[in-house]
């Protein structure tokens, strides 16, 4: 699919997310300066969109650099524990600086984060057999084990229902003066952006890459850092959203090819666009009610990450 197409889709998705909602806002009462329906839009609609753009977009392309250096197209920060360590280190925040700020907590899932995925990454490293199923079943059984100590002390500590929202995505909570910890990772997929080519060559073992005069492992560093970063931005501001990393770039590699650089925008606009369809969907299946995203995108999520599996299958038996 053309990028082109993608951002038409974009726009047209991004019309209709915020006229839809339990309060009815139209395009005749805006235009006559209604004040009730200008204060939704802007209190309400306006930061829910930016929320689930940025979202949709951050989550895609560090999962794209989580494929291209674990050169694995089934590893993402649902399959390698990124996310689970991110809400284990909400927890810790939570247990430890209930009345800080959101920096701080930021600041510990930041650091959770990243420990669980170099912990991954040094399990990768030690596992002999580098089948590319076997490994991100490796990466969600280290995931299970970190969320299982997570629930452990959450309910020990009397934090289940605390943690619960950030355990599962969710964007009806977003408003204005609460999401506005996501612009940090607006800077990150810049970051991305100018790393792609060193990405690239990084993803090709790092023999190769020291041969080319490439720092390897301080480019593995600065993109796993990315990574957690993002994921833990997203987590604490909106929840979890599982699969989102991992479906978009395998869907975009199968049209676009293999290369991180081209692939980064289309997998930005796919991503923003898988987001945007699941939240409008969760909004109008059981109206006025909501189905979160966390939901929407694991149940469509893991459909299409089952049709990835099998179509691999077909391809290795072929």
């Amino acid at each position: 699919m053309k990028k082109k197409y993608l951002t038409i889709l974009l726009i047209i998705l991004s019309l209709v997310s915020l006229f839809i909602g339990v309060k009815d806002i139209s395009l005749s009462g805006l235009l006559h300066l209604q004040a009730e329906q200008w204060e939704i839009l802007s209190i309400s609609r306006i930061p829910r969109l930016i929320s689930i753009i940025i979202a949709g977009v951050s989550m895609s392309i560090v999962g794209l650099i989580m494929q291209q250096l674990t050169r694995n197209k089934f590893v993402s920060p649902t399959t390698a524990g990124t996310m689970d360590s991110a809400s284990f280190g909400i927890m810790v925040s939570l247990l430890l600086f209930g009345s800080a700020g959101p920096l701080v907590k930021m600041a510990v899932a930041f650091v959770f984060a990243l420990a669980g995925t170099y912990i991954f990454m040094r399990i990768l490293d030690r596992v002999r057999y580098k089948d590319t199923i076997f490994i991100p079943l490796v990466g969600l059984m280290f995931g299970g084990i970190v969320s299982s100590v997570t629930t452990f002390f959450a309910y020990k500590y009397n934090l289940i229902q605390s943690m619960s929202a950030w355990m599962h995505g969710d964007f009806s909570m977003i408003m204005q003066g609460r999401y506005e910890l996501l612009y940090i990772s607006v800077p990150l997929v810049v970051a991305a952006y100018a790393y792609a080519n060193k990405f690239t060559v990084a993803g090709m073992g790092e023999e190769f890459s020291v041969n080319l005069g490439l720092n390897y492992k301080q480019v593995v560093n600065i993109g796993l850092g990315l990574v957690a970063l993002v994921t833990s931005v997203v987590v604490l501001t909106v929840g979890a959203i599982p699969f989102l990393g991992l479906i978009i770039p395998n869907l975009v590699t199968m049209y676009q090819g293999d290369n991180l650089k081209s692939n980064l925008s289309h997998t930005a606009l796919l991503g923003a666009v898988f987001v945007l369809a699941c939240d409008i969907f969760g909004r109008v299946i059981i109206y006025p009610y909501e189905v979160s995203i966390g939901l929407t995108v694991g149940v469509i999520g893991s459909g299409i990450f089952l049709y990835l599996l099998m179509r691999r299958n077909s391809y290795a038996h072929e």
